[in-house]
């Protein structure tokens, strides 16, 4: 895997998975794994797209799940071809939703895979609706537990602050 941290990359063809995939947690993993499967099909490279620190770390000082180095490890470990990370910072979460999108230009999507929830841009205005009139964008739907809760890192921050590791490492994967 070749990771392009705090630097910009043009290819002319990918498949990519975004995501701020704090924790690389079931969720995000099935996300992850949908691009590399797609990207395998059409025989072009896989990228993740996701953010140091991830913007929920930036915005609330939430817990950080993972450290950059550790999601890089566990992202290599799905088969990623590439992975971009961006610098999450002032500068950053001031880009408005289109700019966004003329970075992900730059990828020459075939297709790209997010969650449900995906927000992009300043104030999150960006939207799947708004990146579906530029590109291909599947939409994975959220990996539930035994109990039909949905997967989430707010989800396991809590666990982690109740004293819960066995489970938030059963949903870390």
């Amino acid at each position: 895997m070749k990771a392009h941290v705090y630097t910009s990359v043009e290819m002319p063809c990918s498949i990519i998975a975004i995501g701020a995939f704090d924790g690389v947690h079931k969720g995000h993993q099935e996300v992850i794994k949908q691009a590399v499967q797609r990207s395998k099909k059409r025989k072009v490279p896989s990228v993740v797209y996701t953010f140091d620190p991830p913007p929920l770390v930036f915005f609330q000082g939430a817990r950080m799940l993972t450290s950059i180095e550790e999601k890089l490890e566990k992202i290599e470990k799905l088969g990623v071809d590439h992975v971009v990370v961006a610098r999450f910072d002032h500068l950053f979460a001031k880009r408005n939703a289109y700019r966004f999108i003329d970075t992900l230009r730059k990828l020459n999507p075939a297709e790209i895979i997010v969650g449900e929830d995906f927000r992009f841009g300043k104030d999150r205005l960006g939207d799947i609706a708004l990146l579906e009139k530029y590109f291909r964008i599947q939409v994975t739907m959220p990996v539930c537990c035994s109990n039909g809760n949905p997967i989430s890192s707010t989800r396991i921050r809590q666990l982690i602050s109740e004293g819960e590791t066995t489970l938030s490492n059963a949903f870390l994967g």
